[in-house]
C-alpha cells in the first residue's frame, strides 16, 4: 500500500511540474525574458505569434502589453488610413511605418461592402494601439448605420462592440481621457454620447440644441473643438461637458485640415498656397509657419491629416505622404520643412478618408 501511495504522489507531482510548464512562455526561461522578446518583435508581427501556444497568446492579447512596451519606449508610431477605391468605393485601411516608409494593410474591416467612406468618424486612442470607427451610410440604401468597429494592434484584428445608441453619419469625434465623444451628424437633433472603451458602455454627453454636421474636429486636452461643415462658419467646443461658440479670431482663421501637436493648433488651408498657420490662444490669432510651403502643387485632394512627435503627415489622393517637420525657433515662433514620400503603386487608385497615428 505505501508503494501504490509513492507511485500516485509521484505521478501526481510530475503532472503538476509538467502542467506548471506548460503554463510557462518558454519552458525553462523566465517568463520576464521571454516577454522583453516579444515587446521587441515589430507591428504586425506580433499578431502571427500568437497561434504558437494559447500563452503567447494570452500575454499578447492582454491590455497590459502595450502599456508595458510603451513604458520600454520600444512602440513606434504607424499611420493607418482609411482609404477608399477611386472606381469601385470599395474601403480599406492601410498602416505606414513612418519611421521606414513600409505600409501594411490590414485585414477587411467588418461592415457593408456598399458604404460612403465620409460618412464615417474615426478616433483612436494611440498609446493604446486602439482605433474606433463609428457609424456610417450605406451607398445602396442610403440607411445610416449605428455601428462600432474597433482595431487593435496588438492583435491585428477587428471586434464589434456595444453600437451607439443612436446611428449617425458625416459627424465628428474624438477621444478625450480615454472616452470616446461623437458629435453632430446629418440628422436632425442628435444628443452627444460618449463611450467608455473600459466598460463597452455609452452614455449621453452634454446637449448642442442645434444641429452640426462635420467639416473638421481636433482634440486639446480636455477639450474638442469642432467646426461645422454646411454653415460654415457655425462653430462650437466644448468644456467640463457642455459647450459654448468658439472665439471670433479662432473661429474665423480655421480653414479647414487641422491638427495638434502638443498644446498648439495648426491649420493647413485649403486655399490658394495651402500655407500653414500655428494658433495663439492668449492673442486669439493665427499666425503663419516661417519655411517652406506645403508641397500642394505635388499632391491631389482628397487631403487627410495627422500629426505626433513634432511632425505632420498628410496623406493625398493615391496615398503619397507629405511630412512636415516642425521646429519651435523662439516662444510661438514656428519652422517647417516637408518631404513627399510616394505611397506603393498598388495604392494609386485610393484616396484618403481618414488617418490617425497610433503606436504598435
Amino acid at each position: 500500500m505505501s508503494t501504490v501511495r509513492n507511485l500516485t504522489a509521484a505521478y501526481t507531482l510530475e503532472v503538476e511540474t509538467n502542467e506548471e510548464k506548460s503554463k510557462s512562455l518558454i519552458p525553462e526561461l523566465p517568463d520576464e525574458i521571454t516577454e522583453l522578446c516579444l515587446y521587441r518583435i515589430p507591428y504586425p508581427y506580433q499578431s502571427q505569434v500568437r497561434s504558437v501556444s494559447s500563452s503567447w497568446n494570452k500575454a499578447i492579447s492582454h491590455p497590459s502589453f502595450l502599456y508595458t512596451k510603451n513604458q520600454l519606449s520600444l512602440s513606434l508610431p504607424y499611420l493607418f488610413v482609411f482609404a477608399f477605391h477611386k472606381s469601385t468605393a470599395e474601403v480599406q485601411w492601410q498602416a505606414m511605418d513612418v519611421k521606414s516608409g513600409r505600409w501594411f494593410v490590414l485585414p477587411p474591416m467588418p461592415c457593408p461592402k456598399a458604404v460612403c467612406p465620409p460618412s464615417f468618424a474615426c478616433a483612436s486612442i494611440p498609446h493604446e494601439g486602439k482605433l474606433y470607427v463609428m457609424g456610417g451610410m450605406r451607398s445602396d440604401t442610403g440607411y445610416t448605420m449605428g455601428t462600432m468597429i474597433t482595431y487593435r494592434t496588438s492583435t491585428n484584428q477587428w471586434l464589434v462592440p456595444s453600437p451607439m445608441r443612436t446611428p449617425r453619419a458625416f459627424f465628428s469625434a474624438g477621444n478625450i481621457n480615454g472616452k470616446i465623444i461623437v458629435v453632430g451628424g446629418n440628422e436632425i437633433d442628435l444628443d452627444v454620447e460618449l463611450y467608455d472603451p473600459e466598460h463597452d458602455k455609452w452614455v449621453e454627453g452634454a446637449k448642442m440644441h442645434s444641429k452640426l454636421a462635420k467639416y473638421d474636429a481636433v482634440v486639446v486636452g480636455r477639450k474638442l473643438y469642432i467646426t461645422e461643415g454646411w454653415t460654415w462658419p457655425f462653430v462650437f467646443s466644448p468644456r467640463e461637458d457642455t459647450w459654448q461658440e468658439m472665439s471670433d479670431g479662432m473661429r474665423e482663421g480655421w480653414t479647414r485640415m487641422g491638427m495638434v501637436m502638443g498644446d498648439r493648433i495648426f491649420v493647413i488651408s485649403e486655399h490658394c498656397d495651402c500655407r500653414m498657420k500655428v494658433y495663439h490662444p492668449d492673442e486669439d490669432t493665427w499666425e503663419f509657419v516661417d519655411g517652406e510651403r506645403f508641397p500642394c502643387n505635388a499632391l491631389m485632394r482628397p487631403f487627410a491629416v495627422s500629426a505626433v512627435e513634432g511632425r505632420i503627415y498628410v496623406v493625398s489622393s493615391g496615398l503619397n505622404v507629405a511630412i512636415g517637420r516642425v521646429f519651435e525657433e523662439q516662444m510661438g515662433k514656428f519652422w517647417v520643412d516637408w518631404e513627399v514620400v510616394d505611397a506603393p503603386e498598388a495604392f494609386h487608385e485610393f484616396s484618403p478618408s481618414n488617418c490617425l497615428l497610433l503606436y504598435a
